[in-house]
C-alpha cells in the first residue's frame, strides 16, 4: 500500500493532524514547524504528542514529515538570514525529538549572487554546526527547480552537499516530482533514467521521501509551480508509476498540490490508492 498523505496545518497539533489523516485515507503527513515565512514556533503539548504516537501507532501512521520554513537560506548573503536559518533548525531540530524518527526537510536555499559553490558551503557548514549524533531525525535536502540562484536544482550539487557534512547518517533527500521535473529531469518520458542518475550521483540509499506535485510548466521551465495531479506536464499516470517504482514503493509521498480543502486532498489520495500496483 502506498504510504501517502498530504500537508495538514500544524496549529491544530499532532492529535488532530493525525486524526485527519485517518480521515482522508492517508497513513502519513507533513506539516510546517512554524509559520512557513519565519517567526516562532508554537509551544508543544507533551500530552498531544502522547496521544498523537498512541493514534499513529494504532492507526499505522508511518513516518512524518516536518518541513522548514521558506524564509530559512542558510546559504543567504546577509548575516541576520543567515542567523535565522542557524536558530530555526536548532530550534526546530529540538522539537522533533518529541516524535523521534522522523523527517525534517528544508529547501537548501539561494546563494542570491555568491555562486554555487559558496552556497554549498555555507549549507554543509549550517548542518555541520547543527547535527548531532544523538539526535533522531533524519534532516532531508529537497530537490528544486533551479529558479534563481537556488541551490539544488541538481542532484550534483545536493550530493556535493552531503559529501561536505560529517554525520552522514543523518542527512537524506526528499525528491519533488514537480521541482525535479522543472529542473530539467525528464520524469514523463525517462523516469528509470531519472532515478538511474539519482542512485549515481547521489545514491538511492538517501531518498527518503517524495512530494507529489503535478507542474504547471513543461520540463525544464525552471518554475517551480505546482498543479493539481492530473492538470499539469506531468499527468496521472507518470505519477502513479513514481509512487509504483520498485525503488521508490513504500516512501512517505506528500501531496503539495494546490487543493482548496482535505476534500480535495480526499480525491487525489484515493485516485492514486487505485493506480497501485
Amino acid at each position: 500500500m502506498f504510504n501517502l498523505g498530504c500537508h495538514l496545518t500544524s496549529s491544530k497539533g499532532y492529535e488532530n493532524m493525525a486524526r485527519e489523516a485517518i480521515k482522508i485515507n492517508a497513513d502519513t503527513f507533513q506539516f510546517f514547524t512554524r509559520n512557513p515565512r519565519g517567526g516562532k514556533a508554537k509551544d508543544i503539548d507533551p500530552a498531544d504528542v502522547e496521544r498523537f504516537l498512541a493514534l499513529a501507532k494504532e492507526a499505522g501512521i508511518g513516518k512524518i514529515v516536518a518541513h522548514a520554513p521558506y524564509t530559512l537560506n542558510p546559504c543567504s548573503a546577509e548575516q541576520r538570514t543567515r542567523d535565522f536559518a542557524f536558530m530555526a533548525m536548532s530550534d526546530d531540530l529540538r522539537r522533533m525529538e518529541y516524535t523521534p524518527g522522523n523527517y525534517y526537510n528544508f529547501h537548501p536555499g539561494s546563494h542570491v549572487g555568491q555562486g554555487t559553490e559558496a552556497g554549498i558551503q555555507m549549507i554543509a557548514d549550517l548542518l555541520n554546526r547543527i547535527l548531532t549524533p544523538e539526535q533522531t531525525t533524519t534532516v532531508l535536502l529537497e530537490t528544486m527547480a533551479g529558479k534563481g540562484s537556488e541551490i539544488g536544482g541538481r542532484f550534483e550539487e545536493l550530493a556535493a552537499i552531503i559529501d561536505k557534512v560529517h554525520l552522514k547518517d543523518k542527512i537524506g533527500v526528499c525528491l519533488d516530482t514537480c521541482h525535479v521535473h522543472d529542473g530539467g529531469y525528464d520524469i514523463v518520458n525517462d523516469l528509470d533514467g531519472v532515478i538511474a542518475e539519482f542512485d549515481r550521483v547521489i545514491g538511492i540509499n538517501r531518498l527518503k521521501a517524495i512530494h507529489i506535485n503535478d507542474s504547471q510548466n513543461i520540463c525544464g521551465a525552471h518554475k517551480d509551480r505546482h498543479a493539481c495531479i492530473g492538470e499539469g506536464h506531468i499527468g496521472t499516470e507518470t505519477i502513479a508509476a513514481v509512487l509504483n517504482h520498485p525503488k521508490l514503493k513504500g516512501l512517505p509521498a506528500i501531496l503539495e498540490t494546490p487543493q482548496p480543502d482535505l476534500a480535495g486532498y480526499a480525491a487525489e489520495i484515493q485516485m492514486l490508492r487505485e493506480k497501485e500496483i
